[in-house]
């Protein structure tokens, strides 16, 4: 079996706390043939200047601002492609990855060809609860659900995600119009339409020290992302449930703010926002 180029991508913004366990776990993979790229989106926290004196192999990249999840990570897939890279290993900056599990799913992908974007199993934190194994678009609900062991995921997170380079090269990079979430989804979406499998691998693992409940603006980008996937990539046949969906969400919303809801006033923005597009 050949021995693919993998360049595992690392997107950064003030991860102080995390970023050093996250590259220290992929500096012990057993993996031969990667390299691993740090992509920084103008963190102010000191974390990606001290993870490049720390981690002296691998490859730094620093944005002169903060451009979002898709944005950001496009830099360094750009960047990996032009150096041959067989696979991209999009990857969290608050995961870890078990020492085998990018072997294994090196493994597994190359002996399947139709499949194009795997995922290990992700668990919380280091505990045997499973954080992700298969992902779910529910059309009437309006989101994307971790459907775990789903044999047919119809989305694959972007905390650790297994690319094949010819899924690039079919389908283009990352949406930037995502700013933070359901880039992932949206990528996914497009490659299954494309022809590629989606797959889970259960026996390679990964370990998620979420990060993102701590986000102030994470309310309004999950509504906002949420409102341009359903935009972007309904079928034809849930079009009319979506916008009579949307129109009870407005309802909904408008009683939430009289109420004085402090997430409406972000759920609202969202709603303004996403007519501007």
């Amino acid at each position: 079996m050949r021995n693919p180029k993998v360049f595992v991508i690392v997107l950064n913004y003030n991860g102080k706390a995390v970023l050093p366990a996250c590259l220290d776990s992929l500096y012990k993979l057993n993996y031969d043939n990667f390299e691993v790229v740090v992509v920084d989106n103008n963190s102010s926290d000191s974390s990606f200047e001290e993870a490049r004196k720390r981690f002296c192999k691998f490859h730094f990249i620093k944005n002169n601002r903060n451009i979002g999840f898709s944005a950001g990570n496009n830099v360094a897939i750009r960047w990996a492609l032009e150096k041959m890279a067989d696979y991209i290993f999009l990857l969290n900056n608050d995961a870890l990855v078990e020492k085998n599990a990018l072997k294994k799913m090196i493994k597994i992908a190359e002996k399947n060809k139709e499949e194009g974007i795997l995922s290990p199993t992700i668990y919380k934190g280091q505990t045997k609860e499973i954080w992700f194994a298969g992902g779910k678009i529910n059309w009437l609900k309006m989101r994307t659900e971790h459907n775990n062991f789903n044999q047919n995921p119809e989305y694959i997170t972007g905390c650790a995600m297994l690319i094949k380079k010819d899924v690039f090269k079919k389908i283009g990079i990352l949406d930037e119009d995502y700013f933070l979430y359901y880039e992932d989804a949206d990528f996914s979406w497009r490659a299954r339409k494309a022809g590629f499998e989606l797959k889970v691998i259960l026996e390679a693992s990964v370990f998620h020290f979420e990060k993102s409940s701590e986000n102030s603006n994470k309310i309004y980008w999950l509504v906002y992302s949420g409102l341009l996937f359903f935009k972007k990539n309904t079928p034809w046949f849930w079009r009319p449930w979506i916008i009579f969906y949307i129109f009870l969400r407005k309802i909904n919303n408008k009683r939430n703010l009289k109420n004085n809801k402090k997430y409406a006033i972000d759920i609202k923005k969202a709603f303004e926002d996403i007519k501007k597009i």
